[in-house]
């Protein structure tokens, strides 16, 4: 980033909690650094741009994100290099979709230049938190809340816009067994599906747990309206590879995320020289695919 544009205010915590901070024993989003980024929507322009040290907030019971969900939130990761340089993987991305998602959940749309100054100014400051032991990361979450104290169907006239990190080890420790869900319902098209909003994940938890409960970790998601085609796994886009050096994954739409990691893997497929498709994925070609061993692999691109 060659120059800021904008004032951020730097307010050290006086009690540092990185002697509890244990690099080799990281669990997936546990642990969080000592300071977070902060800035509010307020008489139509983003203001008090600051980083504190990590703590909790008070809130209105009459908050209007808790009654109405106006809730958006990115993940991005930063890993620490041999030279001890904080690298973060396309950040220009998350934020283009934040704004993406604050469009659809009718939220204030934050500058880009807001959410990765902010993103590097935490970094900076929590620079001795981000991990450099095999297989960790620094989990980075940018999120937006709406804050008026309003009981009315209406959008928020005010946010609060956060960073929060935690240093943190793989999501998943093992091979991911997935089921392909027929019945219950991630996204349907007109709805928020490529909104990274809080509501997508409630809606999804519990026919993930009524999976987990027979033995899966995960679920395939498939199309609202037949469930003939796969969209989506989990909490990330997924692709399959077969024999011929194809590489397929479901196209972008109205129910399917537009995942960094996902456009990453489409441009590296096709550099590649992969015969790289973005064409909907029929259900019934993977489980005959799996049947007659053309589907070699399938993986799933998260963050």
């Amino acid at each position: 980033m060659s120059q800021t544009k904008h004032t951020i205010s730097i307010h050290k915590t006086q009690n540092s909690r990185l002697n509890e901070f244990d690099p080799n024993n990281l669990k997936f989003g546990h642990v969080f650094s000592d300071h977070m980024f902060t800035a509010d929507y307020k008489d139509g322009k983003w203001q008090d741009l600051r980083v504190v040290p990590y703590a909790n907030f008070e809130m209105s019971p009459a908050n209007s994100m808790m009654h109405y969900g106006q809730s958006i939130f990115e993940g991005l990761k930063a890993f620490k290099s041999k030279k001890g340089d904080v690298l973060v993987f396309r950040p220009e991305e998350n934020a283009k979709r934040f704004i993406q998602s604050s469009k659809r959940m009718c939220m204030a749309e934050l500058p880009e230049s807001i959410f990765l100054e902010g993103m590097k100014a935490l970094l900076d400051v929590d620079y001795d938190w981000v991990p450099d032991t095999p297989g960790s990361s620094m989990y980075i979450r940018p999120f937006m809340i709406a804050t008026d104290n309003f009981l009315g169907v209406r959008p928020s006239e005010s946010y609060r816009f956060m960073i929060i990190a935690s240093p943190s080890g793989t999501y998943y420790t093992e091979p991911v067994k997935v089921k392909i869900e027929d019945y219950f319902v991630r996204a349907a098209s007109g709805g928020t599906g490529t909104a990274k909003t809080a509501g997508n994940y409630a809606a999804a938890l519990y026919p993930a747990k009524k999976a987990q409960e027979i033995g899966f970790h995960q679920l395939i998601w498939t199309d609202a309206k037949e469930h003939k085609y796969i969209e989506e796994s989990g909490t990330m886009n997924v692709f399959f590879l077969f024999k011929d050096n194809t590489l397929i994954t479901s196209p972008l739409g109205d129910s399917i995320l537009n995942g960094v990691t996902r456009k990453s893997v489409v441009q590296i497929a096709k550099d590649w020289g992969m015969n790289m498709q973005e064409r909907p994925v029929l259900v019934s070609e993977i489980v005959e695919g799996l049947r007659n061993g053309t589907l070699i692999d399938a993986f799933g691109a998260g963050t």
